[in-house]
């Protein structure tokens, strides 16, 4: 999953202006992130790189002085294979902006993988320090990794760091100001003005793997003979060609069920606050001003509070939902469902190394879609940034839970879960279909993937992660979501034309523009069963931002005019009243339907925006009808044959 929610980074403090630039390298999965959110606090900045496409976390780091710390993207050599690997190269190697000293994250018990981007960087010259992670795991292996003498071998500092624990921290601020009081105000000219590679040399190679070897022979003991570790006797299970894909879809059934389950209470409670005290001491405060009943009261009450505030009672959701995700990542189960899933990926010919961004797209397509610059073949990454917007971001996963405690309250979790076996199923399918079509002669390449052990995820580490996922769905919600609530709320208040006897904020909705716009395409959606406009308006307004669907039928059924004193208020009762109506009594068919076009269709402008950054417009318009084209073919589909069956 990614680090980050919706549309968003993890905006924090900027290191001030002329702090030495340091820079945190590393192979995936040795720890650097961990220990980068452990320096920083997780206050960063996420962007672009100047002058690329690639995201960069930067933050501010003051142990005694304060540094400029850039997170470069995941590199096991200087030797790129994929954009952002090309861009953790040049920042080191070329330009003016390179930093002062590089931090290289090691993992102590795959040492000699880590070595190899050490032992270039010293042959260019640019200050080093190796910052030396899990030692706990190769203890456990067996493997005693002594510092001082692998320091020594090297010829640069060598750190001990546990950044889960936030051990070692201290001890690296001061190797790092040793380093930089040890190097010359002019000791990076070396490198600047003769940028050798040790990839131009042909000999280079040989030369770097003599070097590891001396500082392995040098630094690591076999204390006792190898043997069978817990991660490995799980992983017998976990990775088995069979029982693996069975834990993987119990654990996420777990995780939903789990989620729905405790939040529930507390979404109902949120929703009585907002709309009963709330929502009444509101209106009773423009009474109080002499404002009751003015379009003013309208906007704030019927709009952002009904709007904005039926999202913020999904809060409770979305914490469990991310807590839970963050123990299976610091676990380290989340890496085995990356192989797990990865076999049935290349099963039907699809790259290997795709299954890393469409991982993050269940978290959030915008970064998914950034992140297929680890595919170093072009067509890889268009096929990949294709299919990215058929994986269920946690936005959809608000109307999920809405539609699934409404109509299904007994069943709400497998619900949900059957949701993302679908989306996994839409992957799959459509990936196929592009691959024997678009793409025929186009190879896949292996998932490469070093595996981290298990291990017992902390509290901090979890809800530090938790939090920034959840700060930035919030920040979502305090952007997007506004500015669409107001923009819902003014196309409700306009009368449609021809509308007789009706003024501004004065025109039941469903005489509004609002509702005229949304009869327009109602048509098409006449064969799916959710052929109403109050249904297909909320689809209109997740284009923009899926978590606005939710907001738009809040805002749509206070402002209609109930049918009874009994519907009054109640959203979920005028949902079931609407379905039944488009789907003449086929209410499970229609809302299944429903689902499986919201998972498919159009994403997010922001995923459209990123897509167009990274393949072009042309494959972003194709894209677009594709979306569209299979979520219609599949609403239909599901609608006509379960309204037959049932």
């Amino acid at each position: 999953m990614s680090d980050a929610s919706c549309h968003s980074g993890s905006a924090g403090p900027r290191a001030a202006v002329g702090s030495p630039l340091i820079a945190l390298v590393g192979a995936p999965n040795v720890g650097k992130s961990t220990l980068f959110n452990a320096l920083t606090g997780a206050r960063v900045d996420v962007g672009n790189y100047p002058g690329t496409t690639v995201e960069v976390a930067r933050g501010r780091w003051h142990p005694d002085v304060e540094y400029d710390l850039l997170d470069l993207p995941g590199a096991y050599s200087l030797d790129p294979v994929s954009p952002d690997e090309e861009v953790a190269r040049d920042i080191l190697t070329t330009g003016d902006d390179r930093p002062a000293c590089v931090i290289v994250v090691a993992d102590a018990s795959r040492l000699s993988r880590s070595l190899y981007l050490v032992v270039q960087l010293l042959e260019l010259h640019i200050p080093c320090i190796v910052a030396l992670t899990m030692t706990d795991v190769a203890e456990r292996r067996g493997l005693a990794v002594d510092a001082q003498a692998l320091a020594e071998s090297l010829g640069t500092p060598v750190v001990v760091v546990d950044p889960r624990r936030r051990r070692g921290m201290a001890e690296l601020g001061q190797a790092v100001g040793e380093a930089l009081r040890s190097t010359p105000d002019d000791g990076r000219a070396v490198h600047r003005n003769e940028p050798r590679r040790p990839s131009d040399d042909v000999a280079a190679a040989d030369r770097v793997f003599t070097k590891i070897a001396t500082a392995i022979e040098a630094a690591v003991r076999q204390q006792e003979s190898a043997r069978r570790t817990w991660s490995d006797r799980i992983d017998r299970v976990a990775l088995a060609p069979i029982l693996g894909p069975l834990v993987f879809l119990l654990v996420m059934w777990a995780v939903f069920q789990a989620t729905t389950t405790i939040a529930a209470p507390l979404q109902g409670w949120l929703d009585e606050l907002i709309a009963g005290p709330i929502s009444d001491g509101v209106r009773a405060l423009f009474a109080a001003v002499s404002l009751g009943g003015s379009w003013l009261e309208g906007l704030i009450v019927d709009g952002l509070i009904a709007g904005v505030g039926m999202l913020l009672t999904f809060i409770p959701l979305m914490a469990i939902m991310f807590t839970l995700l963050a123990l299976l990542e610091d676990s380290g189960y989340m890496a085995r469902a990356a192989v797990v899933t990865d076999r049935a990926m290349r099963a039907i010919g699809l790259p290997g190394r795709a299954f890393l961004p469409l991982i993050v797209g269940f978290g959030c397509n915008v970064p998914a879609i950034a992140a297929t610059r680890v595919l170093p073949n072009a067509r890889h990454r268009i096929l990949t940034a294709l299919l990215v917007p058929f994986t269920s971001c946690t936005a959809r996963l608000t109307v999920y839970v809405l539609v699934a405690t409404i109509f299904f309250p007994d069943w709400a979790g497998t619900v949900v879960f059957a949701m993302y076996v679908i989306s996994i199923l839409f992957v799959i399918v459509v990936g196929l279909a592009l691959r024997r079509t678009l793409w025929r002669t186009m190879g896949s390449e292996p998932l490469i993937l070093d595996l981290p052990p298990y291990q017992r995820p902390t509290v901090r580490v979890t809800s530090a992660v938790m939090w920034v996922r959840l700060r930035g769905f919030l920040r979502t919600a305090g952007g997007i979501i506004v500015a669409t609530v107001i923009a819902v709320w003014f196309l409700q208040a306009i009368p449609a034309p021809g509308t007789q006897n009706a003024g501004f904020a004065d025109v039941p909705v469903q005489d509004s523009l609002y509702a005229a716009t949304a009869r327009t395409i109602t048509p098409v959606f006449a064969p799916t069963g959710f052929g109403e406009w109050e249904t297909t308006s909320a689809l209109m307004v997740g284009f923009i931002a899926k978590e606005a669907v939710v907001s738009s039928w809040a805002q749509t059924y206070a402002v209609a005019e109930p049918e009874s004193p009994d519907t009054l208020g109640d959203l979920g009762t005028a949902i079931r009243t609407s379905f039944e109506r488009s789907s003449g009594g086929h209410v499970n068919a229609a809302v299944w339907a429903f689902l499986v076009f919201l998972l498919a269709y159009t994403p997010c402008v922001a995923t459209l925006a990123a897509q167009r950054r990274e393949i072009g417009m042309r494959w972003t318009w194709f894209g677009v009808g594709l979306q569209l084209s299979v979520a219609w073919i599949a609403a239909v589909a599901i609608f006509q044959i379960g309204s037959r069956l049932g």
